[in-house]
C-alpha cells in the first residue's frame, strides 16, 4: 500500500501529524477456498482471495467511510506438480495485493483531488471468513 501511494506522488508522514489524511486499513485478509474435485475428492481448482477494508479521514471528518474490497482469482491444482502450484499460488497472492492497493489508491483519487500526505497503515486485524465460505 505505501509503495502504491508513493508512487502516485502521496508523501506518507507520521500518524499524527496536523492535517494530513489518515488511511486506516481495519481488515487485511487472504486465503483460499476450493472450487472444483476430481472423482477420487482431490481437489483440482481453487480460488485466492484477498480483501481489504479500510476508511480515510482528515481531521475528524470522514473522507471515506469503512469500505471494503474484495479480489479474487482461481487457479488449477496438479498433485503431481506441489512446488510449482505452490509457487503460483504465492504469486497471485502478491498480484490480488497489488491490485488491491491500486484500487484503493483509485478510490482516493476518485475523491477529488490525489493524496498528499496520507500516514501509514494500521497494523491490519483479524479479517472476517472469507467470501463464500
Amino acid at each position: 500500500m505505501t509503495d502504491a501511494l508513493r508512487v502516485r506522488g502521496a508523501t506518507i508522514v507520521g500518524k499524527n501529524e496536523p492535517g494530513a489524511a489518515q488511511l486506516n486499513v481495519t481488515s487485511d485478509d487472504t486465503g483460499q477456498r476450493v472450487l472444483s474435485v476430481s472423482a477420487r475428492n482431490i481437489p483440482r481448482e481453487y480460488e485466492v482471495y484477498y480483501s481489504i477494508t479500510f476508511s480515510l479521514q482528515v481531521g475528524d471528518q470522514k473522507l471515506i467511510q469503512s469500505e471494503t474490497l474484495v479480489v479474487t482469482r482461481s487457479y488449477t491444482f496438479d498433485e503431481t506438480q506441489v512446488l510449482a502450484k505452490s509457487g503460483e499460488e504465492e504469486i497471485l497472492r502478491r498480484a490480488l495485493a497489488d491490485d488491491l492497493a491500486r484500487r484503493v489508491v483509485r478510490r482516493i483519487e476518485g475523491l477529488g483531488a490525489a493524496p498528499t500526505s496520507p500516514s501509514a497503515p494500521e497494523p491490519a486485524a483479524a479479517g472476517p471468513a472469507p467470501p463464500g465460505a
